[in-house]
């Protein structure tokens, strides 16, 4: 489910070669097929790779299914479903949350009914959505369609926090209800760039939900559930029943459902189970290893189904047929499902799924007629299923390259066409969470001495090699057959595109950088602090002030305090709550607080900028303020609103928008 500027000119893009995923994975098909070693082998090949995961990576439980031409080759649990009582991994009853790929699950419901005649991807999905639901033009003149949705391209700022989950199972909304009331931001013109976005994901289930007449659920249960035969597999959550929402999770499929867990570091922490209803089709769906070979099966056999068909020609063809037109390496959204780059050439499609505790990738790859399902119950898991189906594929075709790649030692002369800051697209672009955004998820671009390209993002640092030219702008992983495609305008890269492309990294302006920001913050406390020092502290000699002078005193004197109480409430909010809260407990008193101390002061400072003048100017030497109180003033009002300024850019001044 993963969760969070400028216009993007889609033309730069198609400068770079393009590739279909069928013609790059032609040319290793056969000897692809020569190479594949015997299931017993390959199933002890993963066994050695998901037991070391579980020490190496602290993981709780997991569970695979590998299938290839028709058949389920290695379909096993490992480790615990749950501790207390302690309950074995069983791949034909114990169910783990799938998190985003459930949206496999949508998407193929947007399409059966297309098929239908219910639907039809390229009308504006208003056509399909109650009234209530429907999407503001906010500026835009092209409307949002399901085609749009399926590639992410909507153009929606991406939003979590405080509602995308939830805890208490009383604060779960219908889906109607919570697509209005937590409508996002569109931020980008539909179809300039993909940026992911589970309310998009959600609003065409809702789309297909209300053309057929029925809740999500129930719709999804009957057009893809029950024709495969997947009665371990479900949307619903398990929670008391109410009559605003879809049923519960029947109590056998409840009893079998694996815990999610954490890693503190020290110990396993058992949490409470995520709701996610509120926006099911986005991310509630759990399943077993047994159900999802069935449905892999059938993704690579076209559809078929024993004698019949799951879906049409039309759909499968949709499939295989990436939405957006990219540089090679880069997913083009397969009609919803992303599209994987795997080792020898071979391309494969499916998804990635989380949420805070369970980990999920799903990998078909038709060249080989092969699909990887793996699903890990602890937050620790997500290096498990982002490598197993490389390095399962990797083992069907004979081995890996030679790693590490070599560098290239000229790219460090062209440095400065790549180094320097970036931020993603997928995020709020106003509001605390906004603010909080461009804190955290800044990804900084560096070029080492010996030629390789680093990037850090967060506590992740990559490195990769040029592919081509190194002014050309195509990277890929010396580790790995990621790509990373940097789009280059007026001598300077402007944008990066990631393999899975479900954001765009842009370059930063100036007064986007957290260390600008930090700098203005200690700044404006330390002038904070003089202002009021100098008030205790000053001569009796030194009162001497006008009219004016004395009601400019209290207003710096005033902003003061509440610069000071800003900064203290938000360092004490950044201090006592827990990264991993923020999704539940957002965005909470003391940040509130903080903001609104902030909204003041900022307001006090822009009245001292406009009394400046006549403090400056106003009464004669010995009835005013001596020079250096003038300039004592003039600094802190200028130092005061200047912060104010770039917390308004931010976000951080708008309480009420969260």
């Amino acid at each position: 489910m993963r969760r969070f500027p400028v216009a993007l000119g889609l033309a730069a893009l198609l400068a770079f070669s393009v590739h279909t995923p069928e013609e790059a994975a032609a040319q290793t098909l056969a000897p692809a097929r020569e190479a594949a070693p015997p299931p017993a082998e390959l199933e002890a090949y993963i066994d050695g790779i998901v037991r070391d995961s579980l020490v190496q990576d602290h993981i709780i439980g997991a569970t695979v299914a590998v299938v290839r031409d028709g058949q389920v080759i290695l379909k096993k649990g490992y480790g615990a479903a749950s501790l207390s009582p302690r309950r074995p991994v069983d791949p034909d009853r114990t169910l783990f949350r799938l998190g985003s790929v459930s949206k496999t699950f949508t998407w193929l419901t947007v399409l059966k009914e297309t098929e239908a005649g219910r639907l039809r991807l390229d009308a504006p999905v208003n056509l399909f959505l109650p009234e209530s639901v429907q999407l503001r033009d906010q500026g835009f003149t092209r409307p949002v369609t399901l085609r749009s949705l399926m590639s992410h391209s909507g153009g929606f700022e991406d939003r979590a926090l405080g509602h995308l989950l939830e805890r208490d199972p009383a604060r779960v909304r219908p889906l109607a209800v919570y697509l209005r009331q937590e409508r996002p931001r569109r931020v980008h013109p539909v179809g300039q760039m993909s940026s992911y976005s589970n309310y998009g994901a959600a609003l065409a289930g809702e789309a297909a939900a209300w053309a057929s007449g029925k809740t999500f659920e129930r719709l999804a249960e009957e057009s893809l559930f029950e024709p495969l035969a997947m009665g371990r597999t479900t949307f619903r959550e398990p929670r008391p029943a109410r009559p605003d929402l879809p049923a519960p999770m029947a109590p056998g499929l409840a009893a079998d459902l694996s815990r999610g867990f954490t890693w503190t570091g020290s110990a396993f922490r058992q949490e409470p189970f995520e709701f996610i209803g509120q926006v099911a089709p986005s991310g509630s769906a759990s399943s077993t290893a047994d159900d999802m070979a069935r449905y892999m099966i059938a993704l690579l056999d076209g559809g078929r189904v024993g004698e019949g068909r799951l879906y049409g020609e039309t759909t499968a063809a949709a499939l295989r047929q990436p939405l957006r037109r990219t540089p090679a390496g880069i997913n083009g959204w397969r009609h919803g499902f992303i599209a994987y780059t795997l080792p020898g050439g071979l391309s494969g499609f499916g998804h990635d799924g989380a949420t805070r505790t369970f980990m999920t990738n799903m990998t078909l790859v038709p060249e080989l007629g092969l699909g990887i399902f793996v699903s890990t119950n602890t937050s620790t898991g997500r290096a498990l299923t982002q490598r197993l189906a490389s390095r399962v594929v990797e083992r069907v075709t004979a081995g890996p390259d030679a790693w590490p790649r070599p560098a290239r030692p000229e790219l460090h002369a062209q440095r400065k066409l790549y180094e320097g800051r970036y931020l993603g697209t997928r995020r709020a672009y106003s509001g605390l969470e906004g603010m909080l955004a461009r804190l955290s998820d800044e990804l900084r671009v560096e070029v080492t001495p010996e030629g390789r390209l680093v990037t850090r993002e967060g506590g992740r640092i990559q490195s990769w090699v040029p592919e081509g030219p190194v002014t050309g702008g195509r990277f890929i992983s010396d580790t790995g057959w990621e790509r990373r495609v940097f789009v280059i305008e007026d001598g300077k890269a402007r944008r990066m595109l990631t393999a899975l492309n479900t954001q765009v990294y842009e370059r930063t302006p100036f007064w986007s950088r957290p260390g600008l920001l930090a700098a203005a913050a200690a700044i404006t406390g330390l002038a904070a602090l003089l202002t009021l020092g100098a008030a205790v502290f000053r001569n009796r000699r030194d009162f001497r002030q006008t009219h004016i002078q004395a009601r400019a005193g209290v207003l710096q004197g005033l902003q003061s305090v509440l610069w000071l109480s800003a900064l203290g409430l938000f360092l004490g909010w950044a201090a006592t709550t827990p990264e991993s809260e923020l999704v539940f407990e957002w965005p909470g008193l003391l940040l509130l607080a903080a903001s609104a101390s902030a909204l003041v002061a900022t307001l006090l400072s822009l009245a001292s900028a406009g009394l400046l003048p006549f403090v400056l100017r106003s009464g004669r030497r010995l009835d005013s303020w001596t020079p250096l109180r003038r300039a004592g003033f003039a600094a802190t009002a200028a130092v005061s609103l200047v912060f104010g300024l770039l917390l308004a850019l931010w976000g951080g001044l708008s309480p009420w928008a969260g």
